[in-house]
């Protein structure tokens, strides 16, 4: 039984979706403002948290900040009655996992829980059977704690900032594309955003680049896209 929170003031949205997540052996955990979803997003653990981006105290982008500042990686799938793709890239860029736009289908809507749910366990087992350190010069990565530190300082990611480090630094000199980066860390139904992974890069540059000018340890492969160092010892 996978626990579920859907913070979202539409009564009737939550009945339906209520109805069909039993169906596939979920249960639900109803909010239906900000303030509640984010005490219980703090005090208990889900497999998956539902966001409206539209509430009536707080709005949807600032409880996925706070949640994500508080550590807290659930994932999490992002609704709104917008359709602006501004939101859609704000939702992403701030943590959200996935995004959806009213009205939906109730058939693609179980199809993205299912798929999150999915890519979450197989994250979990792919971490908890990395147990290798990666360190270049005095860049360090621990994917079991998802710890980064720099000159033995920690460095604070996003969720993605880490998995894109992670990619990198556990596959030094390989070149991703743009679109192969937004396909492996936020997955393929993203297809067409890739100018959130060069967001990403650089704020990833600023935190652990010393010479934004000359970076040391993301490298730009011109005509590519990015890779990881392999020169430095």
């Amino acid at each position: 039984m996978k626990n579920i929170l859907m913070v979202e003031d539409d009564v009737s949205i939550i009945e339906l979706v209520d109805i069909h997540l039993k169906d596939i052996h979920c249960q639900t955990t109803k909010a239906n403002n900000g303030t509640d979803g984010l005490r219980y997003a703090s005090k208990n653990k889900y497999d998956l948290i539902i966001l409206d981006i539209m509430l009536p105290d707080i709005d949807g982008i600032e409880i996925c900040k706070r949640i994500r500042a508080e550590k807290n990686f659930t994932p999490i799938l992002m609704l709104t009655a917008r359709s602006e793709e501004i939101d859609k890239i704000i939702g992403l860029e701030t943590g959200a996992d996935d995004y959806l736009t009213k009205p939906f289908s109730i058939r693609e809507f179980i199809a993205r829980v299912k798929a999150i749910i999915r890519r979450s366990e197989i994250d979990n087992k792919e971490k908890s059977i990395s147990e290798e350190v990666f360190t270049c010069d005095s860049l360090s990565i621990d994917p079991q704690k998802r710890k980064v530190t720099l000159s033995n300082a920690k460095v604070e990611l996003t969720p993605k900032e880490f998995d894109l480090l992670y990619l990198f630094m556990s596959n030094p000199g390989k070149s991703y594309s743009r679109e192969n980066l937004l396909n492996l860390v936020w997955g393929y139904e993203f297809s067409g955003y890739e100018h959130t992974v060069n967001s990403h890069i650089n704020r990833l540059r600023t935190k652990i680049e010393t010479d934004l000018a000359s970076p040391k340890y993301i490298l730009t492969t011109w005509g590519i896209g990015y890779r990881f160092t392999d020169e430095i010892k």
